[in-house]
Order: structure tokens, then sequence, then C-alpha cells
């Protein structure tokens, strides 16, 4: 799923290995599955900032926000046939609760991968979720960009991404 755009991810069992440790070593992470019949074909995942690197904390710090009263959203992810049937509201609306439970936390945040729109990548007919993200009460935090390695499709070495953080009072 994260090959697709605008990740372009080029993945590794070490690397999902080392990423899947921050959440099993939250005790406050939160993993939903969208399931069809016993299929998995989708997941979402989120984790008190605190629990999160330290540089994904950096940029928040930077733009004076504490990471102790933001639960960070992960990934988002569904197989296209699946797409636009409620699961990805479903999916915001589980982080969101679990998020509430979580002591001190006011701030629901996740970073969306920043792509030049002319990226001859970006498949025809791609439409952003801005107006979705929008729709669910998040707004893009002005100058809060964060900046993640990982290795694009056809790279051999990992690559510098920026990603714009969106946040929402919870």
């Amino acid at each position: 799923m994260f090959r697709a755009w605008p990740y372009l991810y080029e993945g590794d069992a070490a690397y999902e290995r080392h990423y899947v440790a921050t959440y099993a070593a939250s005790r406050h992470a939160a993993i939903i599955i969208a399931r069809d019949a016993q299929t998995i074909v989708g997941a979402s995942t989120c984790l008190p900032l605190t629990d999160e690197a330290e540089s994904l904390q950096t940029p928040f710090r930077a733009a004076g926000l504490d990471p102790a009263a933001i639960c960070y959203f992960g990934e988002s992810v569904l197989l296209e046939p699946y797409r636009g049937q409620g699961a990805g509201v479903a999916f915001f609306t589980a982080r969101e609760a679990h998020a509430r439970a979580i002591h001190g936390v006011t701030h629901a945040a996740f970073c969306a991968v920043i792509r030049n729109p002319a990226d001859p990548r970006r498949p025809p007919r791609t439409t952003p979720l801005d107006d979705f993200w929008r729709h669910r009460g998040f707004t893009p935090h002005p100058g809060l960009i964060c900046t993640m390695r990982w290795r694009e499709i056809g790279t051999e070495a990992e690559i510098e991404n920026h990603l714009q953080a969106w946040l929402k009072p919870l």
C-alpha cells in the first residue's frame, strides 16, 4: 500500500520491524484494522507523540507545541477497491476516540507527504485528501514541516521527504 502515490515507499523487512517496534513498545498505541471477512484490507495507527522518534517530536516543539498533549496518527492505508466506503472515516473516528482516552492528550496530529502536483510519478485523476482531512476537523499547521527518510521506488538509498503536519483539537 505504501508503494502507491504519494509515499512511493520501497520497504524491506528490517525497516518494517524497526517501525512496528515503536508501536509495540508504546502502551498507548493503537492499530485499527479493516477486514473483508478474514482478509486484512487496511490498517490505521496512532500513539502518543512522546512515544515517537525524537526527530518527529522536534518540529512540534519548535512550533511551540507540547508533544505530551498530542496523539500522533501514523498511517492510514486501505486497498484501493475498499476506498470510498467509509473505512477512512472509521479509521479517524476510532483513532480520535483512542486519543481522547489518553490522559493529557488535547490534540491529534498527522503528517502528509508533500509532493509536487506536477511530479510525473503522480497517477492521473489523483485527488488530494485535503478536503477529507478538513472535513474531519484537521487543519495544516503553518510552517510545521517534518522530515522523514525512506527508500523510494527505484532508489538504493533513503531519501529525505518533507511532510506537512495537520492538527485537530480533541
